[in-house]
């Protein structure tokens, strides 16, 4: 996966939301702006690079596995359809 900077507007919205994306394809939350300034595009920058290069690969929490887990044996028994 490659590293980027997303920056969005929903239709009708003021303001900009803000996602850089890791090598691990992970999603980074960064902030919100009802402005983008040439000012405000290098402060991003500077926080994305920060976040590139201090990546981690984030472990998946336990209940996170339990529920993957559940939903399988139920798959497997029949109880709900694949997700295939």
């Amino acid at each position: 996966m490659m590293r980027q900077i997303k920056i969005t507007k929903y239709q009708n919205n003021t303001h900009y939301s803000i996602h850089v994306v890791d090598s691990f394809g992970q999603e980074h939350h960064i902030g919100y702006s009802s402005v983008l300034t040439e000012k405000f595009n290098e402060e991003v920058q500077k926080k994305a690079e920060k976040i590139w290069s201090n990546e981690v690969k984030q472990e998946v929490d336990l209940m996170s596995k339990a529920i993957n887990n559940c939903i399988s044996i139920d798959i497997k028994n029949g109880r709900v359809p694949s997700l295939d």
